[in-house]
């Protein structure tokens, strides 16, 4: 009987491993799909305000990727209380990345402490953690396959990522994976506690230049009932980005 029960806690560690290996595949697999070595955009950012009031801000992108680094610029365009704040990540393999920001107020680059990560970007309901999430490194949480289901009539992976970090804002991520295309539909952001704070829902799957790109990123804080909707209104896959675009140089003065 020993023995039998001994086999059946090597059968049921062998499968929860296999489950926990198939569950990070697929989340590489999800995040890896787009093959291209740069990408920029301009994109809207609505913010909208528990009251009902909408704001909106002009935003260009760029990034680029080369030897295992990973290099994003973002530099706000309109309104004019905000054009001219750039903002650059860097991140390597399998760290955390480095951020710095330049606000025409100050007058000068600024780096974002790792203390910041939870703080609002901007304003809007994306932290400085949450903008960098796009480049965070498969290898910094660990995964589990909580269960498959439909997600608006698309058969999904329901995915459960914990930070191996402790010091990250988020004690777990839930990532609803589409399985015929691997696009993360939507995303649970839990904090400490456990409690739901953010819900991240991706949309308007489109095709372009061979890829299929979700076009709507919103970002809902749950208990603010306020939110920020990314509308891609441009977006170019492997376009020439001068390596100076990614500088200090460039934060503080927009020219490459």
């Amino acid at each position: 009987m020993k023995r039998f029960i001994c086999l059946l806690a090597a059968l049921s560690l062998a499968a929860s491993l296999a489950y926990s290996q198939s569950a990070a595949e697929i989340m590489k697999a999800s995040r890896d799909r787009i093959k291209a070595d740069t990408v920029s955009t301009r994109a809207r950012m609505v913010i909208s305000a528990k009251d009902g009031g909408i704001t909106e801000r002009l935003v260009d992108q760029y990034t680029s990727t080369a030897g295992g680094v990973t290099k994003t610029m973002v530099v706000f365009q309109k309104p004019a209380s905000v054009a001219g704040t750039r903002f650059l990540t860097i991140a390597e393999e399998g760290k955390k990345g480095d951020q710095w920001i330049f606000l025409p107020a100050l007058g000068k680059v600024r780096r974002i402490a790792a203390s910041e990560g939870s703080a609002s970007f901007m304003g809007t309901d994306m932290s400085y953690d949450d903008v960098a999430s796009a480049d965070r490194d498969v290898d910094l949480d660990t995964y589990s396959l909580l269960r498959e289901e439909s997600l608006g009539g698309k058969p999904c992976w329901v995915i459960e990522a914990k930070p191996k970090d402790g010091a990250y804002q988020y004690s777990r991520m839930v990532a609803w994976i589409e399985k015929a295309t691997h696009i993360s539909l939507k995303m649970e952001l839990y904090d400490k506690k456990g409690n739901l704070v953010k819900v991240m829902e991706m949309s308007e799957v489109k095709d372009i230049q061979g890829r299929l790109t979700p076009t709507v990123t919103r970002m809902t804080t749950v208990q603010a009932k306020t939110s920020t909707t990314i509308h891609m209104d441009i977006m170019k896959y492997d376009d020439l980005i001068p390596a100076s675009v990614f500088t200090e140089r460039y934060l503080q003065t927009g020219r490459p």
